[in-house]
């Protein structure tokens, strides 16, 4: 008789919030119950000794390694979710998140929902979307300074001074201008830095990349949005008196002095998000901004 595989998941969350704590303890305990293996960190799983036996759980790298995940719930806010995806970027590991920050909108599903999510789980029933990722580079004078990648939003500020930026695409000269910053943003994360920067909300589904100047001193101000195949340059033109700072998904820093030049583009790699909840993303924007839909008199479908 063949023996059944081995079914494990990761677990990635934090010991910031009470909350927190207790929904890792209760899911570890779950996952255990229906033979399931938890998975956490090296880091995490030294963070939750106090709270959690390490024999109850493996460590990724250790006692699994990536291809042995089915899946990784995720329970947080957006940053834990971000966290997740560095962990897990290329790999065919889908992430379910459990809402337990503020508006946390990658996350799937909030923390009253927590035991459905895991049934959910364990009986497979969800579907998966693969979200566009960008390819990352800065170089300084022909030189690579730094290699890396973003899934929500690459952003390009200010140090201590305002920056003179040029900013391209396809290789092609499109405006300068002083500014704060420039953020270049996935559908994903036009909900995140781009949005508070005055971005237009993009679809998940739809196949773009957007560019949007953060306070900038011009007349052609607005955010562009470009195909996916584009390239999006912002160099820091070599008359700043001040250095500026590149950051990925807002976790990942690189110092840029002036004369830099950040090329984005669309990764072919990407990032897979199970989806337990059927609705519609205007459901979730609706739900996530509590937005005002009083009044709504259309057919086919809620409003809220």
């Amino acid at each position: 008789m063949t023996q059944a595989p081995v079914r494990r998941m990761l677990i990635v969350s934090h010991t910031f919030r009470e909350e927190a704590v207790s929904a890792t303890v209760e899911t570890v305990r779950r996952l255990r119950e229906r033979d399931v293996v938890p998975v956490l960190t090296e880091d995490d799983q030294a963070e939750f000794a106090p709270y959690l036996a390490p024999a109850r759980t493996e460590v990724l790298g250790v006692d699994a390694d990536i291809d042995d995940l089915e899946a990784a719930i995720v329970l947080g806010g957006d940053g834990t979710i971000l966290r997740a995806a560095e962990v897990l970027r290329g790999s065919a590991c889908p992430i379910v998140g459990v809402n337990l920050g503020h508006v946390g909108f990658l996350a799937e599903m909030e923390m009253h929902d927590l035991e459905f999510t895991i049934d959910c789980v364990l009986q497979r029933r969800y579907t998966v979307e693969e979200r566009l990722t960008l390819d990352v580079r800065a170089e300084h004078e022909g030189e690579t300074i730094a290699t890396t990648w973003a899934l929500n939003e690459v952003s390009v500020e200010k140090r201590r001074r305002m920056l003179e930026v040029a900013t391209g695409v396809d290789g092609r000269p499109l405006t300068s201008f002083a500014c704060d910053g420039v953020v270049v943003a996935t559908p994903t994360g036009s909900t995140a830095y781009a949005f508070s920067a005055g971005a237009p909300v993009v679809w998940p589904g739809v196949q773009a990349l957007l560019m949007v100047p953060i306070a900038a001193h011009a007349l052609f101000n607005r955010p562009v949005v470009t195909g996916p195949e584009s390239t999006i340059t912002v160099e820091i033109l070599p008359e700043n008196i001040g250095p500026g700072v590149m950051w990925c998904d807002g976790r990942r820093r690189t110092e840029l002095p002036a004369g830099a030049i950040v090329t984005v583009c669309r990764s072919e790699q990407t990032v897979k998000l199970a989806r337990l909840d059927e609705a519609p993303f205007s459901e979730r924007l609706v739900r996530k901004f509590h937005l005002p839909v009083e009044g709504w008199r259309g057919h086919g479908g809620r409003a809220a």
